[in-house]
């Protein structure tokens, strides 16, 4: 049964069906978003840590992608050149 109070036509459960489903699709998208967000921003890694050449040596290395003797050797011209 419909009837009109103080906020307009409604059938008697407030905002009506309607307005709970628009409720509740409103929140889930925004637990959604901060949930994404959040996600996003523990998968970042900082960039200023793999700008320093020495940073990147020692990673390429942990990978496995250079061996002991290139490391060494990589490692040394990197110290010659932050001589000049």
């Amino acid at each position: 049964m419909m009837y009109y109070n103080d906020f307009g036509w409604s059938m008697g459960f407030g905002m009506g069906l309607f307005g709970w489903i628009l409720m509740i699709a409103f929140w889930g998208v925004i637990i959604w978003l901060i949930a994404w967000l959040i996600s996003q921003n523990m998968h970042h890694t900082p960039h200023k840590a793999e700008k320093d050449p020495k940073t990147i040596l020692k990673s390429r290395y942990a990978k496995g992608e250079i061996s002991i003797k290139e490391y060494h050797e990589m490692k040394r011209e990197l110290e010659d050149e932050s001589e000049f």
